[in-house]
């Protein structure tokens, strides 16, 4: 494990908080992730053939994985292209499966191919990508348009901004609606930070200082005061206002 950049994140001392407590140095906090991730491949089976995908409750209120739920069981959207451990980059358009994918699971970059894991989404009516593990979110959208969903939710990892861009270009193309949900901003640089301000519909703000200052001054709506998500498009404010009750579009 490479050493933490954070000491600690707020949100992992919130949820963890028998394991991040205090000032730790460098190596508890090692340790604390290694915790973490141990639990989590128990408890769920993450990057096993095991893989637990019956997490349907909300796990983080304004988590992306509950947002793209919630905007599936509302009709909101038709379809979400997620990324699963084991699997790559997923198409569904099942609220629970959504969920079951992404909660309690934090940022992938990378993965290798489970067959067991594949098989059990393929039976859920999911389709990846490919067979191959591969994580290509814009390709997974294009995907999805070609089977012929119209709304689409898309996670889109930060570091893979250009992505935004693009995806603008499909909707053109398809005569398609994506809302793009930009996660995990922590450490991106200052014009990565433009691209999303430019192109997102939702961002993180994780623990970007860019994000704070060069995005959330311009956002039409934050979500959440521990970890603010900030909603930056009208289509962005609609989506949250159809599907948290208090929100008024």
């Amino acid at each position: 494990m490479t050493d933490p950049k954070v000491n600690p994140c707020p949100l992992a001392k919130r949820f963890y908080k028998e394991i991040f407590y205090g000032n730790a140095d460098k190596e508890k906090i090692k340790l604390g992730i290694k915790k973490v991730i141990e639990s989590k491949i128990k408890e769920y089976g993450f990057f096993t053939a095991n893989r637990n995908f019956d997490i349907c409750e909300t796990q983080i209120p304004y988590g992306a994985s509950e947002i793209l739920m919630l905007a599936l069981r509302n009709k909101i959207i038709d379809a979400a292209v997620v990324v699963c451990d084991g699997a790559g980059t997923v198409i569904s358009d099942s609220a629970g499966i959504v969920q079951g994918i992404g909660a309690r699971m934090h940022n992938i970059i990378m993965t290798s191919p489970i067959h067991k894991t594949i098989s059990k989404l393929k039976a859920a009516g999911c389709h990846m990508l490919t067979e191959n593990g591969m994580i290509d979110q814009f390709s997974g959208v294009r995907k999805a348009a070609q089977m012929g969903y119209k709304r689409i939710g898309v996670t889109v990892d930060a570091y893979s901004a250009q992505d935004l861009e693009r995806l603008k270009d499909l909707e053109k193309q398809y005569g398609l609606k994506v809302i793009s949900l930009v996660i995990c901003t922590t450490g991106v640089k200052a014009e990565i930070v433009e691209k999303i301000k430019q192109y997102a519909d939702f961002v993180w703000s994780c623990l970007s200082d860019e994000v704070r200052v060069l995005i959330a001054p311009f956002a039409k709506l934050r979500l959440s005061r521990l970890m603010p998500v900030l909603v930056l498009t009208d289509s962005g404010v609609n989506l949250a206002a159809s599907i948290f009750p208090k929100i008024k579009g």
